[in-house]
């Protein structure tokens, strides 16, 4: 398929700070396993590409609806010395975009639907995981792909999907189609354009966080989009209480309707002390921590598992950050608790997983706010990084 398309991309000048070290797979100038490390100076670009052609294991995808990520906003952003807020890989420049859904195009000979066994033929309607697994390395044998020694990531440094088309292996494709009754016209899109951030979710509280018995108690600490699918899944698995912790009313309110039952404002209240009264002093099973500020949070998560009365419980570390957490090992001995880390969505079913809640009704579309199109892309990437009265921007293609 020939032609040109727009794409929205970042970029940001190699500048490690002192000290820094080339990891064995960075590659010097162009991407690094530690982002906030070594790029400094970001700023966004919408720049002309040719249209990608799908080798014989890819797909070619028309891209339709792509949501703005937290980590699209913290690429964009610099601290006080210009380095990026992001910690992770990221190689630039590169076309942003991770958390989408579109139509197959073109299909290479050996791009195979796992839904139905047979060929892509053009015209199925589809998400993808964001995380491009390399399907040989010890981590991925071992089922662990979020862990692949050869990770490459969509919209990190490879080119993503803010832009018309997008080319990916077939292996990291899932279809829609199961969707489709309970999602008309381009509606199927919105959704699976939730799938991604979704799966982060469900990888962390019930993979990495070893799920939840009907009847636990839970609390999630932030309230974007993973933080608010979080809810919704654990109380889908049959959590008694789901309690937010999230300043923003707006990501609030629509926390309570998509399946919290209890939230609390941190800048207005104690956090240990309103968890425990909405527990009645037992505390809770599962906490995850969704907020990048684990310094500021950690404190709070720790003195509601010393003084309430569940043994056992998990914190699930699933935002990314750079600072350390202020861990007391006396607490989590003699409360048997434990922190447990959760990156990315991919492996162990997530995707046709979370496909099937939403088949079954766990709308997640309401935490779409506001739509734009592409050449808005930028200047509300660089709104979020300090208004957060929106939940999901998402780029909707013309």
């Amino acid at each position: 398929m020939n032609g040109k398309m727009q794409g929205v991309t970042l970029i940001a000048d190699w500048k490690p700070k002192p000290g820094f070290k080339l990891g064995s797979k960075d590659i010097e100038g162009r991407q690094t396993y530690l982002g906030s490390l070594v790029w400094r100076n970001p700023r966004i670009e919408i720049r002309e590409y040719d249209i990608p052609t799908p080798g014989p294991d890819e797909v070619l995808l028309e891209v339709k609806a792509c949501g703005i990520c937290g980590s699209d906003v913290h690429m964009a952003q610099a601290d006080k010395e210009g380095y990026i807020f992001y910690p992770g890989l990221t190689g630039f420049p590169s076309i942003l975009g991770h958390e989408f859904s579109g139509v197959v195009v073109e299909a290479g000979k050996n791009a195979f639907d796992k839904r139905t066994n047979k060929p892509f033929k053009g015209g199925e309607r589809v998400t993808s995981e964001e995380m491009l697994w390399c399907a040989s390395c010890r981590p991925c044998a071992d089922g662990q792909p979020n862990h692949c020694e050869r990770l490459d990531e969509v919209g990190f440094n490879v080119n993503g999907a803010y832009a018309k088309y997008i080319v990916l292996p077939s292996r990291t494709i899932w279809s829609l189609e199961p969707m489709a009754q309970r999602y008309k016209g381009d509606d199927i899109f919105l959704a699976g354009s939730l799938i991604e951030p979704a799966c982060v979710a469900y990888n962390a509280v019930i993979e990495r966080g070893g799920g939840i018995r009907p009847g636990d108690r839970v609390v999630i600490l932030g309230g974007g989009p993973v933080g608010i699918a979080a809810c919704a899944i654990l109380r889908r698995a049959g959590a008694s209480k789901v309690i937010l912790s999230e300043p923003q009313k707006e990501r609030t309110d629509l926390a309570l309707k998509l399946g919290a039952t209890h939230a609390i404002d941190p800048s207005k209240e104690d956090f240990a002390d309103r968890v425990l009264e909405i527990t009645e002093g037992m505390g809770a099973d599962l906490f995850m921590e969704a907020t990048g500020l684990p310094e500021r949070v950690y404190p709070g998560i720790e003195r509601v598992i010393w003084e309430g009365r569940t043994l056992n419980s998990t914190v699930v570390v699933t935002a990314r950050a750079e600072a350390k957490m202020p861990v007391t090992g006396e607490v989590l001995q003699v409360r048997r608790a434990r922190i447990i880390g959760a990156q990315g969505h991919s492996g162990h079913g997530n995707f046709p997983r979370v496909i099937e809640c939403m088949a079954d009704g766990m709308d997640l579309t309401p935490m779409i706010t506001k739509k734009v199109g592409l050449n808005e892309l930028p200047e509300n990437i660089i709104k979020l990084q300090t208004d957060r009265s929106n939940c999901k921007v998402t780029y909707v293609a013309k």
